[in-house]
């Protein structure tokens, strides 16, 4: 492909996030859930015949899939890869001007910074905290491009019990580093990201907080990343 047709590519890909509506609508998709279009519509509080529109846009567009179930639409984000660039252009934009307003969103507001899923991994001060202290500890490289070392894999399928076959990255990285639009840093994405954060849900080492991506460290958690990866959880200001 010439670099025109990438342009033209690229022109594309920008418009289709250039509205206001379509952005919140990819933004609110990053819990990884699947909404319903009257979900979508609610959220951002346009008319349902308005949010038809603009998903047709985004699902022409190959930043979301859909499913009908009965008389529902249910809309998700393409794949992981959607997540993580969408999660890197946000990490780019100055903070928002206007802090939340009352005294629930700005909890909201700070939950979120302080740990939450990006799609299918973790993000915001948790989600850094642990992608350095596995950088500590040697299991993940940094510097050579962003990898599990082998000590690595051996910590996620020996220390915390995920299956190898579990790690195959197929067409997706085993390990990738993505933008925290919160923290400014890079948190560990890709498989073993994705394979980390299901594990730390199913031991409940961490809860979600409502219905939103928001998660916090439980004292079991703080008590096991304390043990494997020496995290402090008081001293990274996540509990």
């Amino acid at each position: 492909m010439t670099n025109r047709a990438y342009s033209a590519e690229l022109a594309q890909l920008a418009g289709l996030l250039a509205d206001r509506t379509r952005a919140a609508f990819c933004l609110a998709l990053l819990d990884g859930r699947a909404w319903t279009a009257g979900e979508l519509a609610a959220y951002a509080q346009v008319a349902p015949s308005t949010a038809s529109e603009h998903l047709n846009q985004l699902t022409e567009g190959g930043l979301l899939v859909e499913r009908r179930q009965g008389r529902h639409r249910y809309v998700q984000l393409a794949s992981p890869l959607v997540a993580e660039l969408l999660e890197t252009l946000t990490a780019h934009l100055d903070p928002p001007a206007v802090q939340p307003r009352g005294l629930r969103a700005a909890n909201a507001s700070a939950a979120l910074a302080r740990g939450r899923t990006c799609y299918d991994h973790l993000a915001g001060r948790l989600g850094v905290a642990v992608t350095d202290a596995m950088t500590g500890r040697g299991l993940l490289d940094q510097e050579g491009g962003f990898a599990l070392t082998d000590a690595g894999r051996a910590w996620l399928t020996d220390d915390l019990g995920i299956e190898p076959a579990a790690l195959r990255a197929g067409r997706r990285p085993s390990a990738r580093g993505c933008l925290d639009w919160t923290e400014r840093r890079q948190h560990l994405a890709g498989v073993a990201g994705a394979r980390l954060c299901d594990r730390l849900l199913d031991r409940h080492w961490i809860r979600r907080i409502g219905t939103g991506r928001a998660v916090r460290l439980t004292p079991d958690g703080a008590t096991a990343l304390h043990d494997l990866l020496g995290l402090d959880g008081h001293a990274a200001g996540l509990i």
